[in-house]
């Protein structure tokens, strides 16, 4: 597998090796001993989530504190832009952000580690998007940072598109209003 720091070292972007003939391909989506080894990524996943979204759906920006999750993140469908925002007070990268595009079809992974607020947009007609958590989801322990917070200021590829978001990420607040990591 390729492994490739973003402009946040410590998140990272993993192509797997994939195998294909006619018949159609096989990858590892998934390899704890190898993913400790190559990538770093050292962690026992606890928790599996599946989330279908349409276009133009945006979801996040969103954390735990108490319980924060570690997230690898991949498209099974369609294709997303993926963001992390670093939300530790004392990191060099503190409230920077990075994105990528995720597809099905690139097959590539997010590594996202614990400190960091996560969203995403779907960029194509609807998406499937797999990703595995480090601790399990606390509706308590759930705090949204705002998607288009002007301190952060996440480029999102929407054009002249307006995002399709929740109720509960609509009402999502400011950094500055917002408790962080240590």
């Amino acid at each position: 597998m390729k492994v490739t720091p973003t402009a946040i070292p410590c998140v990272k972007l993993i192509e797997p090796r994939c195998f294909g003939d006619p018949r159609g391909f096989f990858f590892e989506s998934f390899n704890a001993r190898r993913y400790a080894e190559q990538a770093g990524i050292d962690h026992t996943f606890v928790q599996d989530n599946h989330s279908f979204s349409e276009k133009g759906v945006l979801r996040g920006l969103h954390y735990q504190l108490r319980h924060p999750q570690g997230k690898l993140i991949r498209v099974a469908s369609g294709s997303v832009y993926d963001v992390a925002v670093d939300l530790r007070a004392g990191s060099k990268t503190f409230r920077h952000w990075v994105g990528v595009e995720l597809s099905a079809q690139s097959r590539e992974q997010l590594w996202i580690p614990p400190g960091f607020a996560h969203g995403f947009i779907v960029l194509s007609s609807s998406a499937d998007v797999l990703y595995k958590a480090t601790d399990y989801y606390d509706p308590d322990d759930e705090f949204c940072l705002r998607w288009d917070d002007e301190a952060i200021g996440v480029e999102w590829p929407v054009g002249d598109l307006t995002p399709r978001v929740s109720n509960r990420d609509r009402l999502g607040k400011t950094l500055g209003e917002l408790p962080l990591f240590d």
